[in-house]
Order: structure tokens, then sequence, then C-alpha cells
């Protein structure tokens, strides 16, 4: 398998899973710039352009990180990253996989588009991410993990966006409960192994 990728994007997520389930794959970085790869043009992998994308062993692509990551759970069912199929519990970890991809991602593109100006931003953030952030770090006051005391492949996506935020100056550090699931995640070797695959962290 492939996965395609570009450091501290979207991609991140989905190689936490692909490594949290033991499964093989290669990292392949694309330019965002240019569209390409080492392999050549990237809308011949994907027609969207956009990272991720998991080429299969078959040479099919997956896209979508929320999709990608039930895919890569699904393959590795005994190692439990989310529930069951077909199980209420599956449906809340979708729930929270959508929420994720919606209200927090598709939140957080706002504030590295460069066709918002900066004020725009700013009451942005205080008016609509605030209160996303104050969601989530209210649900993890009493959970450790998004679906309770055990890890599952939405905190890999939860983690994944919640990295960006410094990037654009957002201070989560009054998230106390945001702060500790962040210290929490970061103890996982696959997170770990992962941010270091893509030059976040220092080996």
């Amino acid at each position: 398998m492939k996965l395609y990728f570009s450091p501290g994007s979207c991609g991140l997520s989905p190689q936490i899973a692909l490594r949290e389930a033991g499964l093989d794959f290669d990292l392949v970085k694309v330019d965002f710039s240019t569209k390409q790869t080492a392999e050549g043009d990237y809308y011949a992998v994907t027609a969207k352009g956009f990272v991720p994308a998991l080429q299969l062993d078959d040479g099919d692509v997956i896209t979508e990180g929320a999709v990608i990551l039930q895919w890569i759970a699904d393959q590795r069912p005994e190692r439990q990253l989310l529930p069951a199929p077909g199980t209420r519990q599956r449906y809340e970890a979708m729930e929270w996989l959508n929420y994720v991809a919606t209200d927090l991602h598709k939140g957080m593109a706002v504030m590295f588009s460069s066709f918002v100006d900066a004020d725009s931003k700013r009451r942005f953030a205080e008016g609509n991410l605030a209160n996303v952030f104050a969601n989530i770090d209210g649900h993890l006051s009493t959970h450790d993990y998004l679906l309770g005391d055990r890890f599952s492949l939405a905190d890999a996506y939860l983690f994944n966006v919640l990295t960006w935020p410094s990037r654009v100056n957002i201070d989560l550090s009054g998230y106390a409960h945001i702060q500790q699931f962040l210290g929490r995640m970061e103890l996982r070797p696959a997170v770990r192994a992962a941010l270091i695959a893509e030059g976040l962290r220092a080996a």
C-alpha cells in the first residue's frame, strides 16, 4: 500500500492508523503547490488532488481521511481500533469522525485560507472554533479518549487536527482536558513514529 501525504496535513491520522494496525505501507510525499510526487502527477492518483489518499495493493484508491480510517480499522478487527460495524458504538465513533471532519477540520481550514482576511479569521476563531474546542474539552473532561477509556482511530483524527491551532496562533492552553489528551496521544509509539516520519518531531 501507499499513503499519499503532505507533512503536517490531514494525512497524519491515517499514517497513525496504519501503524496502529500493523499494516505495511510506503509513504509518498505530495507537494501541495505543484501537485507532484516523486512518481509524477498526483492528479493521476486522485482527481481531487487532496491528501490523504491510500492506494491499495491492487491499485484501487481510497480518499477522505475519515473513510480511510474506517477501512484500516476493518482490516484488523482484532486490534479493536474502531467498534465493530453495525454496533451502536460504531455509530458513536462515526459521529465523532464526522464531527472532527466537518466542525473542526473544515473550520480549521478557514484559518489557513488565503482567501480570508486576518480579521475575519480572528472573528471566526472566536465565534465558531472556540465553541468546538469547548465542546471537545468538555467531553474529554470525563473521557480519556473520544469513546471512553480506550483509544480508537477517532482519536487519531482528533489529535491530527488539534496539532494545527498553534500554527495559526490559536492558543489551546486554556483547554486543560485537550492538553491532557494531546499528552496521552503523544506517548503512543504509533503517534511518535508518524510524527518522526513526517519530520514533525526529532527522532
